[in-house]
């Protein structure tokens, strides 16, 4: 009889895929504010908040963050998985992972969205 011990046997390709992705979508949007920020100097609070009232500039911002929270995910995910040998507290900590993650996506559509 064969023992399957908990673990990653099911990720690969997708979860691979979706940290290249999101490693591609943080360093476009990274560069385009960094080219918004050098044009518009001195930089006012005017200026970001005209930046942020645009609905697509706030669109990429959460785009951008939720790759941020993706790109966490697969890599402390992949941590966890190779140096936390108990498989309770690698659960544990994994779910506080996502946990924490999720709460900062909300965060981010709370501060993106919020009431003004």
């Amino acid at each position: 009889m064969v023992r399957r011990a908990i673990g990653g046997a099911h990720y690969g390709l997708r979860d691979w895929l979706a940290q290249r992705l999101s490693a591609l979508i943080m360093p476009g949007y990274s560069l385009t504010l960094l080219g918004f920020v050098l044009t518009h100097q001195p930089m006012h609070y005017t200026d970001w908040q005209g930046l942020f009232q645009n609905q697509a500039v706030r669109f990429f911002t959460l785009l951008f963050a939720l790759s941020l929270f993706v790109h966490a995910w697969v890599g402390v995910r992949d941590v966890l998985m190779d140096y936390v040998r108990a498989s309770w507290l690698r659960l544990a900590l994994q779910a506080a992972t996502i946990a924490a993650l999720l709460v900062y996506a909300m965060w981010t559509v709370t501060i993106l969205w919020g009431v003004r």
